[in-house]
């Protein structure tokens, strides 16, 4: 229990410009979207699924989200339409959280969503715990229904998170952490 608690304490998130290769291999990657998948599911829904983009998946996956970038901002310098192109080269492997979802008789659709972050953590957590860096982002793009159509993702399913995933080449300073007697209160007292 010791280990946990001190990897818990240590987690850090590593953005994708600081992750290099290698990133998880195939098995490494079962094992990680396996103990995401170990979450709590009420009325065991399953309410999301994962679409992995590693090697050349990532490079047509930046340019979806290029030519996006560049339908919505047609001015745009081409420095700025290479940005955006990078998000998605930049780590080895990127696994996009996608939440399914949907109005159920007995589960809020709310649990179902927070069920899905709970995996992007989970996975964040294990992927620290195999010695890989890891961040979880979302970017503009993550809400443009036309990069969700060409991800694969139905008309009623959303992206609850990228994982961005591979070697940290380099960990920033911590950051700063909320102050507990800030955040915290005790019914009743």
């Amino acid at each position: 229990m010791t280990d946990t608690l001190s990897l818990l304490k240590l987690r850090r998130s590593v953005p994708p410009q600081f992750l290099a290769a290698p990133g998880p291999d195939g098995g490494q990657l079962e094992q990680l979207l396996t103990i995401a998948s170990r979450v709590p599911d009420h009325g065991k829904l399953v309410p999301w699924r994962f679409i992995v983009f590693s090697g050349g998946a990532r490079e047509k996956a930046a340019e979806v989200v290029a030519q996006a970038f560049q339908n919505r901002n047609p001015d745009a310098k081409p420095e700025q339409v290479a940005f955006e192109r990078n998000r998605l080269l930049q780590a080895p492997v990127i696994v996009a959280v996608v939440s399914r979802a949907a109005p159920h008789v007995k589960i809020p659709q709310w649990e179902q969503e927070l069920t899905a972050g709970a995996v992007c953590m989970s996975m964040l957590v294990a992927a620290q715990a195999m010695g890989f860096g890891g961040c979880w982002l979302t970017n503009w793009f993550a809400f443009d229904r036309s990069v969700l159509t060409a991800f694969g993702l139905e008309a009623e399913e959303r992206i609850a998170g990228f994982i961005h995933l591979g070697t940290a080449a380099s960990v920033p300073a911590d950051r700063e952490r909320p102050v507990l007697a800030d955040i915290v209160s005790h019914y009743g007292a």
